[in-house]
């Protein structure tokens, strides 16, 4: 009995001082490798934290999809499976469409665009977050989306018939719009699906190209830049309620840096990549006046459709951004 009363006494003393100078070990989940740069700019922040509370609090970083898979990243920090998290936001588009904001195609198609979306968006997507408990640290942007295709295109009307990589309710969409056959292929599938000709156009990053090697099956990139989506990295609210001030603004400053790195980070990721698709034989062009022109217009029926999905939410963040 004194045994056990003594041991009581003990884990009493350390749940009320826990979260005051005693070490804390976190674990964070990303479904991205190490090589990639968002994993890179994390291993970065978490190491600022570990800086800045003179190693109180220890963050171990589980990338490629090692602890929790990509879709229930969300759900485990919510739960606190773990303290942190990375997702890709328009992933929550099947929650609430707002979190798709950045994913509609041709609204914003280049940095300074996608910057000041995210500046209009953000405040709606954390409050969505905080009903789930969790709180947003910071966002940082991929490269933008580009045309791979097998042949030269000067309008839409040179797509038509194409077989095309369709990966999430708006690329479908997309195909439907331009004409082409959306196909659903996942990222790893992509080398085999254009050799067996399922599909013969996609529109994604120059990382995505690279990593597939696009130039095995494609000859052309067009930069059309059709949309900058964003991957946010996420803390349990109840792990954050219980850190004391100076921890918490520690925190954010390491999540400011970890933004604006990371940013410069996806620019830098853009120029090289598609220099790699260049040097490796594909022809990397910009998109036609023809093209472009058409290809907005498509974003404006797709921001009209997002907007009717999306109703006053929406159209607030639109107004805030086109302000």
């Amino acid at each position: 009995m004194k045994r056990l009363t003594t041991f009581v006494a003990a884990m009493t003393l350390t749940l009320a001082t826990g979260t005051a100078g005693a070490q804390q070990s976190w674990n964070m989940a990303t479904p991205y490798p190490d090589a990639t740069f968002h994993t890179q700019n994390i291993m970065e922040f978490v190491n600022d934290i570990e800086a800045a509370t003179d190693g109180e609090i220890q963050v171990q970083v589980h990338s490629a999809g090692s602890l929790i898979s990509h879709p229930e990243i969300k759900r485990g920090v919510r739960t606190r499976q773990v303290e942190m998290g990375e997702i890709f936001i328009s992933l929550l588009g099947n929650e609430d469409r707002v979190f798709a904001v950045d994913s509609v195609p041709f609204l914003a198609t280049s940095y300074e665009e996608a910057e000041a979306l995210w500046e209009a968006s953000r405040p709606k997507i954390e409050s969505l977050l905080a009903e789930d408990r969790i709180k947003l640290l910071y966002a940082v942007a991929w490269p933008a989306q580009g045309l791979y295709t097998n042949r030269e295109i000067e309008s839409i009307a040179d797509l038509e018939g194409l077989s095309f990589r369709a990966y999430n309710a708006t690329t479908s969409r997309l195909a439907e719009l331009l004409d082409m056959e959306g196909t659903q292929v996942e990222v790893p599938e992509i080398p085999q699906a254009f050799s067996t000709g399922i599909i013969n156009a996609m529109v994604t990053s120059p990382t995505t190209g690279v990593n597939s090697q696009a130039w095995d099956f494609v000859d052309y990139f067009y930069d059309i830049q059709a949309w900058i989506p964003k991957n946010m990295v996420v803390i349990n609210q109840q792990v954050w309620d219980q850190l004391d001030e100076d921890t918490q603004e520690a925190i954010l400053a390491a999540a400011r840096e970890a933004e604006e790195r990371g940013w410069a980070m996806s620019r830098d990721e853009a120029e090289a990549q598609k220099a790699e698709l260049e040097a490796n034989g594909m022809q990397v062009l910009e998109p036609s006046e023809t093209l472009t022109r058409e290809l907005n217009e498509i974003g404006e029926r797709m921001t009209r459709e997002w907007l009717e999905e999306t109703g006053d939410d929406g159209q607030a963040i639109i107004d805030a951004y086109r302000d």
